[in-house]
């Protein structure tokens, strides 16, 4: 892998193993399928998606890309794991949707090839995956256009998101693979909100999510203790 790319080898490894899994809904995904309608509403509430152009950073499999396509819009999945994103073209052939493509380039990359060309770019569950995620953060802020929103989610370093993300949710309830989540590598809102910062994004909205293992039930809420989002916007 090229040192320049902002990728960690081993976090592709471990996605692409996984990557025939990525649409049954009871393997090491499905927190993904269940929490997928949360995000797609309070995106699109924020953002209608309808007809607009929207990229979706680190798609993976393509759940969320594939979901906001069937709401309208005109969507391009980028992931450097490319048995993933063969994954997710194979199921919007077999699934019929229209409107979504995927591609294996950077961000950084693609940046550079085409900025200030998306209405909405979404960066969901990937910052704790990547060497740097400032470059990231700051290559979505080129990435959309001014007046244009930018959703991200990634999970709080604080000793509560220890016990319920990592020994929770990989080690008890087996809701995810273990290893799945390093802990150093998570970011505390206060850093995201830095990255945005920096990158001239302005914060629009911040949501946590949460899970109850007794009901499988998760919901939006006010408390980003563990899982969190933030909803950006670039200044016109």
């Amino acid at each position: 892998m090229n040192d320049t790319v902002n990728a960690d080898p081993a976090e592709l490894a471990k996605f692409s193993e996984l990557a025939h899994r990525w649409w049954d809904m009871e393997s090491e995904f499905r927190p993904l399928h269940e929490i997928n309608p949360l995000r797609l509403d309070w995106i699109d509430g924020l953002a209608p998606i309808s007809g607009r152009r929207v990229l979706d950073v680190g798609c993976g499999g393509g759940i969320l890309a594939d979901s906001m396509a069937r709401k309208g819009a005109d969507v391009l999945g980028i992931d450097l794991a490319d048995k993933a994103l063969k994954v997710a073209q194979l199921h919007a052939l077999e699934a019929g949707t229209r409107g979504v493509k995927y591609r294996e380039v950077s961000v950084e990359a693609l940046a550079a090839e085409q900025p200030a060309s998306f209405d909405v770019v979404t960066c969901m569950e990937m910052l704790e995956h990547v060497p740097q995620p400032a470059s990231v953060v700051k290559a979505c802020a080129d990435l959309v256009k001014p007046g244009g929103w930018v959703f991200f989610s990634t999970i709080n370093r604080s000793p509560k998101s220890f016990l319920f993300a990592i020994v929770g949710a990989e080690y008890v309830l087996g809701l995810l693979p273990r290893g799945t989540h390093e802990y150093q590598k998570m970011i505390r809102p206060s850093e995201l909100a830095a990255h945005c910062r920096a990158a001239a994004l302005d914060l629009q909205q911040t949501r946590g999510m949460e899970y109850n293992p007794l009901t499988r039930r998760y919901w939006l809420s006010a408390n980003t203790s563990v899982n969190y989002m933030f909803a950006t916007r670039k200044p016109l």
